[in-house]
């Protein structure tokens, strides 16, 4: 089931989009049928996939948005793995974004656009309370979308790992009060940054946005983190 939600929420399967047959279905995901097809039951009551039953019908996409209890669903991260997840996070996603300001194409860009601009809708709906979920999860596919512009599928499947695990760590400890227009404006500087090639803004940008998610793990728990950066994977400092 997890690789149904993380195509829909990360924006792979749109709305409307025809899944596999069962039985293609349960081959790509090395699962049997019988343990598919409660997966799709749960989907399906969730209004997530939409089954047409008899000749000609199957199973589509019926909405691209994957409720939280569906995330969390056979989660067994434990409190004390988040510090792994921020820590794993703050290694990783600054030199992926670095890498997809070096590669990313018109088609990448727009792609960041786009979902910034559903962001926007959502902010100028006045209902974010009422949408939370819904903006957490466009948060994820930016994210996504800058592992995408790297060109590297190594590199996207290991960010789709680790914003996986920080959706859930988000529901478990990081309960963020939403600043929008904070949000808003932090990802497009950072498309701003990934689009003009600038390498330093990008790196100074993705410090600003890991750095409010790990205060607010500290803030909220009364712990620090457990680990700290060793200097030897800090950015150097360029030469004057």
């Amino acid at each position: 089931m997890t690789q149904i939600t993380d195509s829909i929420a990360h924006g792979e399967l749109r709305e409307g989009d025809r899944l596999p047959s069962e039985r293609e279905l349960a081959a790509q995901m090395q699962i049997s049928r019988p343990t598919l097809r409660e997966a799709i039951r749960v989907l399906a009551d969730a209004g997530v996939v939409a089954v047409t039953p008899g000749p000609g019908g199957g199973m589509t996409v019926a909405s691209e948005y994957v409720p939280r209890e569906i995330v969390m669903r056979g989660s067994r991260m434990r409190l004390s793995e988040i510090p792994g997840v921020l820590e794993a996070r703050r290694l990783v996603e600054p030199r992926v974004a670095q890498l997809a300001a070096a590669r990313a194409n018109d088609e990448d860009l727009s792609r960041l656009e786009r979902v910034l601009e559903q962001q926007r809708l959502l902010v100028g709906r006045g209902r974010i309370a009422a949408e939370e979920d819904r903006f957490l999860q466009l948060d994820t596919r930016f994210h996504l979308a800058i592992a995408r512009a790297s060109g590297n599928t190594t590199v996207i499947s290991l960010m789709r790992t680790i914003l996986r695990r920080l959706e859930i760590a988000r529901d478990m400890a990081l309960h963020v009060p939403l600043v929008p227009d904070w949000t808003l404006d932090i990802h497009q500087r950072t498309l701003a940054a990934i689009g003009n090639g600038d390498l330093d803004e990008v790196d100074r940008v993705m410090d600003e946005h890991l750095a409010k998610v790990e205060q607010t793990w500290e803030r909220e728990t009364g712990r620090t983190l457990l680990r700290r950066t060793p200097d030897f994977l800090l950015p150097l400092q360029r030469d004057e």
